[in-house]
């Protein structure tokens, strides 16, 4: 058991507060598709090209993620609520026609607002988590729409402000 910190329900509080976009993981070990909802990625540089994602070690899809060469990053639109909850919620992820394997083998959802394909370049394990740092070697966008975002403990969406650049 650990102990708490004075900060813990404040913390907690902030992020809830923070919204954040909707992504879906997904890597293909010894022949398995794994994957996980994730909103933690983060763009870390445009030259070359990579992202960034935390995951915990004790996720079920943490085996896969720390043995594999490549991975994929899927953005998700107000339409991937219901696959975003799949992700999230289920253990039956891959049941169905919603994906294919795409470059290096790496499972690939079907319709969502767009999909990169990673190597991992690094992995940066601290207590029960890690972070991992992915170099994108291909990828595709999708339609354009609003994204799917996560904010206090459910799916939102952007709303435009009255305001003009």
């Amino acid at each position: 058991m650990t102990d708490k910190t004075p900060f813990e329900g404040t913390f907690k509080e902030m992020f809830r507060r923070h919204a954040a976009g909707v992504a879906i993981i997904t890597v293909n070990y010894q022949g398995e598709p794994y994957g996980f909802t994730a909103t933690s990625v983060a763009s870390l540089s445009a030259q070359p090209p990579r992202f960034t994602f935390n995951m915990a070690r004790s996720s079920s899809s943490w085996p896969a993620v720390a043995n594999a060469t490549h991975l994929g990053v899927h953005m998700l639109g107000l339409e991937n609520q219901a696959l975003a909850d799949r992700f999230a919620r289920t253990k039956d992820r891959f049941g169905g026609d919603h994906w294919e394997l795409g470059p290096h083998e790496v499972p690939v959802l079907k319709d969502v607002a767009g999909w990169l394909i990673g190597k991992i370049q690094m992995r940066l394990s601290f207590e029960n988590n890690a972070v991992v740092v992915v170099e994108v070697v291909d990828g595709e966008v999708g339609d354009d729409g609003s994204p799917l975002l996560y904010h206090a403990g459910g799916y939102g969406q952007p709303v435009p402000l009255d305001y003009e650049i």
